[in-house]
């Protein structure tokens, strides 16, 4: 990471050690310089190495390790995500929380180590492994991750991420958009949380012309493209599906940090973490002005 990427995500990890140092019996804060770990989970992201390959100069794997497991529990990597999303809404002029949602589901292989209980076959797309879920806005950062065996409706994956969505924009999500592959079920479970839910379907007068894409669900393919380079992304090596979802929104973190339109750091707030979002209708209206 450059200095100016450091910045964007340093307040957030220190504010993160001082509250576990806080916790701790012993109070020791380590001798662990947290920039570098962090530069190892990136390097392992998109490189795919093992752990024990980790190069040399950076610190030890075990202690990447501790710290990655750390930050899974304790939710660190989403709470950075959710952070600089608001941040990427806000540079393009608009409102933090987005009104619209795609949700969409891709299945990817997995390991040989991988348990065979967290995966599956996707019997329509004929690929054994796990399915990934995203919900994104229409800028493209993401909202919501759930990993599941590939074996799973996409219903399933549809009402978690709908869940989780509805949580973090709280009352100003309106709708969301699904593709041919979800059913009622989705529908339904938005309706009773008052978000109105669309699929998406193909023009007919486009078969035989290959991939088309669809007006605004596209954007959710494109993020699904951008998750391919990173080699540890492109196959599931993760024994754990929340290690994977971990890595999901460390890589939507990663891209974010990369974007034209400058982020700023959090600098003067202690951002332990995101704001508490209720979807009630003083909420709303507090967003609103």
């Amino acid at each position: 990471m450059s200095d100016e990427q450091w910045a964007l995500i340093e307040p957030l990890v220190t504010a993160w050690k001082q509250e576990r140092v806080a916790r701790s019996t012993t109070g020791d804060p380590g001798s662990c310089d947290l920039r570098e770990v962090v530069n190892a989970l990136l390097y392992q992201n998109r490189t795919a190495c093992q752990w024990r390959l980790l190069p040399h100069d950076l610190p030890d794997w075990s202690a990447v390790f501790y710290y990655f497991t750390l930050w899974r529990q304790d939710g660190l990597d989403q709470r950075i995500q959710e952070i600089l999303r608001c941040q990427v809404r806000e540079r393009s002029r608009r409102l933090e929380d987005p009104s619209l949602v795609i949700i969409d589901t891709q299945s990817v292989r997995v390991a040989a180590g991988v348990p065979k209980e967290t995966a599956g076959l996707d019997v329509n797309k004929k690929t054994p492994g796990r399915k990934r879920g995203l919900a994104v806005d229409v800028l493209g950062p993401t909202i919501g991750v759930v990993v599941l065996a590939a074996s799973v409706h996409d219903n399933e994956a549809g009402i978690a991420l709908l869940d989780q969505a509805a949580e973090r924009c709280g009352m100003r999500l309106e709708k969301v958009l699904v593709d041919q592959g979800f059913k009622d079920a989705v529908i339904i479970h938005g309706a009773v949380k008052d978000i109105t839910g669309e699929v998406v379907r193909r023009n007919p007068d486009d078969e035989g012309e290959g991939f088309v894409p669809q007006p605004k669900r596209w954007v959710v393919e494109q993020v699904n493209g951008t998750l391919m380079p990173p080699r540890r992304l492109a196959r599931d090596y993760d024994h754990r599906p929340d290690d994977a979802a971990s890595r999901l929104y460390r890589a939507s973190t990663a891209g974010m940090r990369r974007r034209p339109t400058p982020l700023h750091p959090p600098g003067g707030t202690t951002w332990s973490r995101p704001r508490e979002r209720q979807r009630t209708p003083a909420a709303a209206a507090d967003r609103t002005r």
